[in-house]
């Protein structure tokens, strides 16, 4: 994730920096000491910003005018020494609202939500031309689906696998499989999904059991629950 920081003083921009620097998941895009700063960074930038922790009371523009006029991709947070402003800051949609002086653990808890609620973002936007987007390192990449052999669930994740890469997203395998960008995999067991075109050869294991091997070589079993749906898509092919 990306975050741009925003406040007139000094002090406090050095102190979301050493607060921030442990997080190796996240980059400092930029910083700016008033809104208008802001503002024209996030222009001149505008793939370089996931979110923005911003302060309220600041020369000229107020963060809540800068709020008001950021791109609607753009997340906010707004960090602040006044309390009043608040329900003003969650009508602008903003992520979360830091009083200071606020302490290292909850600058983590709210860049903990921008990153849950980036992540739903980036849902809302596929498909994007057979790409499905994944947050990695902090950056968003678009990632061709035509490229990937397989996804497997993992936990609360899904793998997206290629032949020599692999993505995490943050989704489940169903959920994955219901979206229209998915509609050329076939599921193949409870917690895999390929892509049919990927697969080089059906091979019986014996029983009634039988694997795929794909294109790189690595197997997938095939699911005798899953068969009959798999034997529709190759038919289909």
């Amino acid at each position: 994730m990306n975050l741009l920081l925003v406040d007139d003083e000094a002090p406090a921009l050095a102190k979301l920096r050493r607060f921030l620097a442990d997080d190796a998941k996240l980059r400092v895009a930029g910083e700016a000491a008033d809104g208008d700063a802001a503002l024209a960074f996030v222009a001149a930038h505008p793939e370089a910003v996931d979110a923005v922790l911003l302060d309220i009371q600041m020369p000229g523009r107020s963060g809540l005018e800068v709020a008001a006029a950021l791109p609607p991709h753009v997340l906010v947070a707004f960090t602040t020494a006044f309390d009043e402003h608040a329900v003003q800051a969650f009508e602008l949609n903003a992520v979360d609202y830091l009083l200071k002086p606020f302490t290292r653990e909850r600058l983590a808890a709210c860049v903990a939500r921008l990153r849950e609620r980036l992540a739903t973002a980036l849902h809302a936007l596929q498909p994007v031309a057979d790409h499905w987007l994944v947050t990695d390192r902090g950056e968003v990449r678009r990632v061709p689906l035509a490229e990937i052999e397989c996804v497997s669930a993992a936990d609360n994740y899904i793998e997206l696998r290629s032949a020599t890469s692999t993505w995490l997203d943050r989704t489940t395998l169903a959920a994955f499989l219901a979206h229209p960008a998915a509609g050329r995999f076939v599921r193949v067991h409870r917690s895999c999904a390929v892509q049919p075109s990927r697969v080089a050869a059906l091979e019986p294991l014996g029983s009634g059991d039988a694997q795929l091997r794909l294109a790189s070589g690595r197997c997938i079993r095939l699911s005798r629950r899953y068969r009959d749906e798999w034997l529709a898509a190759l038919s289909g092919r």
